[in-house]
C-alpha cells in the first residue's frame, strides 16, 4: 500500500527546510512500481518543482527559483557530493568569491574532489568540478548556507588553487586581480604550512604574483619554503611563448605573459 504521494513526500521534505532526496528515498516513500515513480518524478520536473543535476539525485525547487529552475548550489552541494562519496570543497574563483575577493560571481560553482568527474547542470545552475590530490589533506572551513552547510578552502588553500587552475581562474591577469583582494586574508604562516603539498612550480609562480602585489611580508614566508626544495625556471604562463624578458632571480620565474598590477 503506498506510503504517501511524491507530490506530498516532496511537499513534507520543504516543510522540514530539507531541499534534496535520493531516488531510493523517494522509493521508499512511495511504494508503487519504479516505472510509475520515475514517471512520477518526470511530471515533477517537466513542472519546475525539482531539478535532478545527476541521476537519482534530486534538488526541491522553491517557488522563487522555478524561473531558473533549480537553487543556488550551495543549497545542495554538500548532499550532492555525500550522495556521489567523493570528498569535496568548493574552490577557486568560487571559493574567492565566498570570501570576498572576486571581481563577479563565476558562471561555474566550481569544486574541488579526488577524482574525475564531469559537470553538471540543473537549470540554469553550472558546476565544474576539478581534480586535486590532496583534498582531503587542504585547509578548509564550514560555511554556513540557507540549507546546512558547506566545504570552503581556506584563503590560502584557494590562493594556491588559483595559481594551480589559471584556465579555471580565467587567465593570469584575473588570478593577480583575485590574488590582490584576497591578500588581506591571507595568513603567511598558514600560506607557507600549505607549500609542500602543492608543486614547487604552483609556490614559485605564486611567490611571484604576490612579489609583484606588493605583498611582501606573504611572498618572503614562500621564499623561506622554497629555500628547502629544488627548483628550476619556469614560465609564468605555461604553455606559451618564453619571450625574451629577464628570468626574475629570486623566483626563477620567466615572465612570459604582461601583466598589468593595479594598487
Amino acid at each position: 500500500m503506498m506510503l504517501t504521494s511524491i507530490t506530498a513526500f516532496v511537499d513534507a521534505l520543504q516543510a522540514k527546510g530539507r531541499y534534496t532526496f535520493t531516488l531510493t528515498e523517494a522509493i521508499d516513500a512511495d511504494q508503487r512500481s519504479a516505472i510509475a515513480l520515475e514517471a512520477a518524478l518526470r511530471r515533477l520536473k517537466q513542472k519546475g518543482r525539482i531539478a535532478s543535476p545527476r541521476r537519482r539525485f534530486y534538488v526541491i525547487v522553491p517557488v522563487e527559483y522555478r524561473e531558473a529552475g533549480c537553487p543556488p548550489a550551495s543549497w545542495f552541494i554538500h548532499d550532492l557530493m555525500k550522495f556521489l562519496g567523493q570528498p569535496y570543497y568548493v574552490g577557486i574563483l568560487s571559493a574567492a568569491a565566498i570570501h570576498g575577493a572576486a571581481h563577479q560571481q563565476p558562471i561555474l560553482f566550481q569544486v574541488i574532489t579526488d577524482r574525475p568527474t564531469r559537470s553538471m547542470q540543473a537549470g540554469r545552475v553550472r558546476i565544474g568540478f576539478h581534480m586535486g590530490r590532496h583534498v582531503e589533506q587542504a585547509p578548509v572551513v564550514d560555511i554556513q548556507t540557507e540549507t546546512g552547510s558547506m566545504r570552503v578552502s581556506t584563503p590560502e588553500t584557494t590562493a594556491f588553487d588559483l595559481v594551480r587552475f589559471v584556465p579555471a581562474a580565467g587567465h593570469i591577469g584575473n588570478v593577480i586581480s583575485v590574488l590582490g583582494e584576497l591578500a588581506e586574508k591571507i595568513d603567511p604562516e598558514a600560506l607557507a604550512g600549505l607549500a609542500d603539498l602543492y608543486a614547487v612550480s604552483d609556490v614559485q609562480r605564486l611567490g611571484y604574483m604576490l612579489e609583484k602585489l606588493g605583498e611582501q611580508h606573504i611572498a618572503d614566508s614562500l621564499a623561506e619554503r622554497l629555500k628547502t626544495r629544488r627548483y628550476r625556471p619556469i614560465l609564468l604562463a605555461p604553455g606559451q611563448e618564453k619571450g625574451d624578458t629577464p628570468t626574475d632571480p629570486r623566483w626563477r620565474v620567466m615572465p612570459n605573459q604582461t601583466v598589468e598590477v593595479e594598487f
